[in-house]
């Protein structure tokens, strides 16, 4: 499809990123603003299209969906997209087609996006003067909670992209029933997602647990991150009722309805033992909650890839997972965490054996070294490498 005209990764280089950005928050967002940092420190130009309208209030479970950070005074975003506007699809695309990019990045996690970002990528191609290359930095091709019409939605965008980087082989395979027979080997490549090292450096666990109010020795894990059915907190709930010893902190806003695992709580009388902080954690605050923790705890019931694990990876903080899509290619089962089956009594069993046997010595410095194989820069790499 493209050949000589492409220019190597070496070249200094335009980015076009279309991706949630600031003043929006979540994973996604943060993960596309240190992705242009690393393109930048590479010696690129990039500019980040974000949206002044991600999801309707009417469809969005949260609280909010803007962050209240301070704005990034080294990045340029421009809220150009608007997902269900039409019109801004069309104004995007032609103020990308004059941004003349050498590359653009389209960041892809919900089929939702397809029609916005599927026609900003089709639209954009009409308007060059010359041919954009649309490389899709998938997160996820199908949700976890499916809807109608997922399919063709995944499909629309799919075929207005010119290749495919993944992070999780589980994706990568996802992703390829969407695509022609005859598609090139290279067209979708496999870059593990990066650890995440924007939320500062781990500070003592004493003074973590002070400040968030938490008691001093018990041993904790903690469950991070939105709450969402397929992310099996209920499953760490029941596990915790056979590990009496051990304290949980959960911390994240739920979507959806809390009185489900109101009622687990109370049949296992598991109230004096778990510290729940059901809110949205600001970018400033995440490091506490890590540093706090003896132990991450990550219960899925489905998967592809996890930022939670990249960010306990920066906080050297081992990780049990369940061994679903693609959350046991993060951990390594006995050297940085446990991979386990998504069964209460199998997590259960993994965190008395961490906190039995005293594991965590060991385990964090399987972490330390595990943690190498996770770089921005391969990322980076591999989003500007070429394919013949």
């Amino acid at each position: 499809m493209f050949a000589a005209w492409l220019l190597p990764a070496s070249f200094v280089m335009k980015i076009v990123l279309l991706t949630p950005a600031y003043p929006l928050r979540g994973g996604i967002a943060a993960s596309s603003e240190r992705l242009s940092r690393e393109f930048q420190a590479m010696g690129h130009e990039t500019v980040l299209y974000s949206f002044s309208l991600q999801y309707p209030s009417i469809l969005f479970p949260g609280k909010t969906q803007y962050s209240d950070d301070p704005p990034p005074s080294d990045l340029h975003i421009e809220e150009r997209l608007n997902s269900i506007n039409p019109f801004s699809w069309l104004a995007a695309a032609r103020a990308l087609a004059r941004e003349h990019p050498d590359r653009v990045v389209v960041r892809f996690w919900l089929p939702f996006m397809a029609p916005c970002l599927g026609s900003v990528a089709r639209l954009a191609r009409l308007f060059a003067k010359y041919p954009v290359r649309i490389t899709a930095l998938v997160d996820n091709i199908v949700p976890h909670e499916k809807r109608p019409g997922d399919l063709l939605l995944a499909r629309y965008f799919v075929r207005s992209c010119d290749d495919f980087v993944v992070m999780s082989r589980a994706v990568e395979e996802a992703i390829c029933t969407f695509l022609p027979e005859n598609t090139e080997p290279q067209q979708v490549r496999f870059s593990p997602h990066p650890v995440y090292d924007i939320y500062g450096d781990p500070i003592a666990k004493a003074e973590a647990r002070r400040q968030l109010g938490l008691p001093p020795e018990v041993p904790l894990v903690l469950f991070f991150g939105l709450i969402r059915p397929y992310k099996g907190l209920d499953l760490l709930l029941e596990a915790l009722s056979y590990v009496p010893e051990v304290h949980a902190l959960i911390a994240g806003e739920c979507y959806g309805d809390w009185q489900p695992y109101n009622t687990l709580i109370e049949q296992y009388h598991l109230q004096e033992r778990l510290h729940v902080h059901p809110y949205f954690i600001p970018n400033d605050k995440v490091g506490l909650y890590f540093s706090a923790a003896d132990l991450v705890v990550q219960p899925y019931r489905s998967a592809t890839q996890s930022g939670i694990s990249q960010i306990a990876y920066h906080f050297e903080k081992p990780i049990v997972v369940t061994n679903v899509g693609g959350l046991p290619e993060t951990v390594r089962h006995g050297i940085s965490g446990y991979v386990v089956p998504p069964e209460a009594k199998a997590i259960a069993e993994t965190i008395h054996d961490f906190f039995k046997h005293s594991r965590a010595q060991l385990l964090a410095q399987g972490v330390r070294i595990e943690k190498a194989r996770f770089t921005w820069r391969n990322l980076a790499e591999t989003l500007l490498s070429e394919y013949k």
